[in-house]
């Protein structure tokens, strides 16, 4: 096959996106942590900000609950509840105030049917079977001879897994856009506050811009050393 693990010198990409990937979450950490020291003049909590922000949007179905873990954020779609963790929940900062705002950003999107949201929603059990399907079916077309095809596939599924990163960016900047724009509009923050808010939010989608570096450059690499399946000695 010409495949040559102990001398593939294309594993300096999957290195380049750890250390993307390192250096995103080292700077939403540090972000959070820092703005997570300033409190909100207006002292309401991330919840409560959450709850207001709903109700400016019309939103009256959407539950507001809290989760374990460190910035286990989310909005689930599906139950219409937007869950916040343990350190933006109670918490009044800035930081916690802009990372409640940009869930709620995601509901406001559920309910205004936003395109992106319903593709990259449409990705997720694709994407996820892309992700552990891919790897299995390249390493038996690899071990099996004659089995080119299957590489292919693995391939084409994780492409899956790649294109559900790529569509997420757009869904997660317009969340943080919408966002900080109903902190304004409903005067949860004003001036320097919504600036500082913003820089966390800004930090948060490098995670996502890293996310989707990565896996770029592991299909790149998937590309480089099988060749599609067609790889020659």
């Amino acid at each position: 096959m010409g495949f040559y693990p102990y001398n593939d010198s294309t594993i300096i990409l999957v290195l380049i996106g750890v250390v993307i990937s390192l250096l995103a979450s080292a700077r939403v950490k540090t972000t959070f942590a820092k703005y997570s020291g300033v409190r909100s003049m207006s002292g309401i909590t991330g919840a409560q900000a959450a709850e207001r922000l709903l109700q400016a949007s019309g939103i009256m179905d959407v539950h507001i609950e809290q989760v374990s873990g460190h910035l286990s954020d989310h909005y689930d779609p599906r139950s219409k509840v937007l869950r916040l963790s343990d350190s933006v929940y109670h918490s009044n900062s800035l930081a916690a105030i802009g990372v409640a705002a940009h869930e709620c950003g995601h509901a406001i999107q559920h309910e205004n049917s936003y395109l992106p949201l319903k593709i990259r929603g449409a990705l997720v059990p694709v994407a996820k079977f892309g992700s552990m399907a891919a790897w299995p079916l390249i390493l038996i077309g690899l071990f099996i001879g004659g089995l080119g095809s299957l590489i292919d596939i693995g391939i084409i599924l994780f492409s899956m897994a790649v294109l559900f990163q790529i569509v997420t960016l757009p869904v997660e900047f317009n969340a943080s856009k919408r966002a900080i724009a109903r902190l304004s509009e409903t005067g949860i923050l004003y001036g320097d506050e919504l600036r500082q808010s913003k820089k966390v939010l800004d930090a948060a989608a490098l995670t996502y811009v890293a996310a989707a570096a990565a896996t770029i450059l592991q299909l790149l690499r998937l590309i480089i050393l099988f060749g599609g399946g067609r790889r020659r000695d």
